[in-house]
């Protein structure tokens, strides 16, 4: 019977330990999605990205990438 009680009260603390941690996934993924917004927004702003890019970097994010999948490039360096 104390196995028991054991066993439940650690499936407990196991369930309370997984929810936290999902609740704080949760908040980092919605932060990071802010960043990369923040970002875009910033890019545009500055004429660094044209108004086709920066639609198509934005409808990626709302489709949950984080990452772009294209970058922009840049042109090369000569020396």
């Amino acid at each position: 019977m104390t196995g028991l009680a054991v066993l439940f009260g650690a499936l407990l603390l196991a369930g309370a330990v997984y929810d936290t941690a999902h609740m704080l996934a949760a908040g980092v993924r919605r932060a990071a999605r802010e960043v990369a917004e923040r970002r875009l927004v910033a890019l545009r702003l500055h004429g660094r990205i044209d108004a086709a890019t920066y639609r198509h970097r934005m409808a990626a994010l709302a489709r949950g990438h984080r990452t772009s999948p294209t970058r922009p490039e840049r042109p090369e360096r000569r020396t």
